[in-house]
C-alpha cells in the first residue's frame, strides 16, 4: 500500500513538471534559443537541413508564405486559415486565427512580415485588409489603409519602418508608412516594362531597390527605391530575352546581394548574381528531403538560411 501510494505522489509529481515546463516553452516566447551553428563556408550553395510541417494534430496546409521574426518562423498556413509558429528545430510552438471575416479571423492569410517591435502583419487577399498581431498572436489592429486603396493584398515584407504589398487584382505596389501613409504606387496592369500582371510577391535588398514578382509575366521587376524602373530579372541574358521562369512567386536577396527566386511551375529555386547571371538551382519536383512540390513563398533570414513553403508536400523546407 505504502509502494502504491509513493507511485502515485510520483507520477503526480511527474505530471505537473512536464505540463509546466510545456506551459514555460510555449508561452515563453522570449526564452532564448541556441542559434543556428555558422556556415563553414559561407559562400557556398545552401543545403536542405530540414523542414516544418506543423502541429501533429494539424500539420500545415498549403503554406503560402513564411517570415522570421526574432528566433521564431511564421507561417501562413492558408487552407487552415491560421498562422503557425515554429521554432528552430521545426517544433510547432503555438498557432492563431480562424476562418472569418472578423477580427483575427482570416478567408486566406498570405503575405506575412514582421516589424522591429516583432508584431506580425498578415495580408489577407480575400477579406482585403492586413491584420497586425503581437508576437503572441492577439489581435491588435487592421493596418490602416487611410485611402481604402487595397483590394487584394498579397506579398508583403516591411523594412526600415516602411510596409511593400502587392495587390494582385489591382496589379500594383504599394509601399506604405507603418502609420498608413501612402509613400509609392507601382504598376497597373500591362506587359510593359512597370506593369504588372498578378505580382505576387515583393523583397528589398541592402540598397533599397524593390524587388516584384511579376507572375503573369514571368519576370522579377527591379525599381530603385522611388519607384523608378531598373531591369528584368527572368533567367535570360540581361532580362532581354525569353523567359526561363515558370509562374515565379517568392524572391528574396541574401547578404551577398544575390536573389534567389521560387520557380512555381518549375518546383525549383534560381539563384542570380548582382548582375543577373544565374549561379545555381535548389530544389525539383518531388516529395523527398530537398525537393518541391508547387513552392510558393521565400524568405532569408539575417544568417542567409532560406526558408521556402512547399504548399502541395504541406511543409515549410529549409536550405543553409
Amino acid at each position: 500500500m505504502k509502494k502504491r501510494t509513493v507511485y502515485i505522489l510520483m507520477s503526480s509529481i511527474v505530471a505537473l513538471s512536464v505540463a509546466f515546463f510545456a506551459t514555460v516553452y510555449f508561452f515563453n516566447l522570449d526564452s532564448k534559443i541556441k542559434p543556428i551553428v555558422a556556415k563553414v563556408d559561407p559562400s557556398a550553395t545552401p543545403v536542405y537541413t530540414n523542414a516544418l510541417y506543423g502541429d501533429f494534430n494539424q500539420p500545415l496546409n498549403k503554406p503560402m508564405d513564411v517570415t522570421k521574426i526574432g528566433e521564431f518562423v511564421y507561417v501562413s498556413d492558408t487552407n487552415n486559415k491560421q498562422v503557425q509558429v515554429f521554432d528552430q528545430s521545426g517544433t510547432s510552438v503555438f498557432k492563431f486565427g480562424k476562418e472569418g471575416t472578423k477580427e483575427g479571423e482570416f478567408k486566406f492569410p498570405y503575405g506575412i512580415s514582421g516589424d522591429k517591435e516583432g508584431n506580425i502583419y498578415v495580408a489577407d487577399m480575400y477579406n482585403g485588409n492586413i491584420s497586425i498581431f503581437d508576437s503572441k498572436g492577439k489581435f491588435i489592429k487592421y493596418f490602416n489603409d487611410k485611402e481604402k486603396i487595397l483590394k487584394s493584398p498579397g506579398g508583403l515584407r516591411i523594412f526600415d519602418e516602411k510596409l511593400y504589398i502587392t495587390d494582385i487584382k489591382a496589379n500594383k505596389l504599394f509601399v506604405f508608412k507603418l502609420d498608413g501613409k501612402k509613400l509609392l504606387e507601382i504598376g497597373g496592369a500591362g506587359v510593359d516594362n512597370g506593369k504588372f500582371i498578378a505580382p505576387n510577391a515583393v523583397t528589398i535588398d541592402f540598397d533599397k531597390n524593390i524587388y516584384v514578382t511579376d507572375s503573369g509575366n514571368n519576370r522579377i521587376q527591379v525599381f530603385s527605391k522611388e519607384g523608378k524602373f531598373v531591369k528584368i530579372i527572368n533567367g535570360s541574358k540581361d532580362g532581354k530575352g525569353d523567359p526561363t521562369f515558370l509562374n515565379p512567386r517568392g524572391v528574396a536577396v541574401d547578404s551577398k546581394g544575390n536573389v534567389y527566386v521560387v520557380n512555381n511551375l518549375s518546383h525549383n529555386i534560381s539563384a542570380f548574381d548582382k548582375d543577373g547571371k544565374q549561379l545555381f538551382e535548389l530544389g525539383g519536383m518531388g516529395t523527398e528531403d530537398g525537393q518541391l512540390y508547387l513552392p510558393n513563398g521565400l524568405y532569408i533570414d539575417d544568417r542567409d538560411t532560406l526558408f521556402v513553403t512547399d504548399t502541395v508536400n504541406q511543409r515549410v523546407s529549409v536550405f543553409y
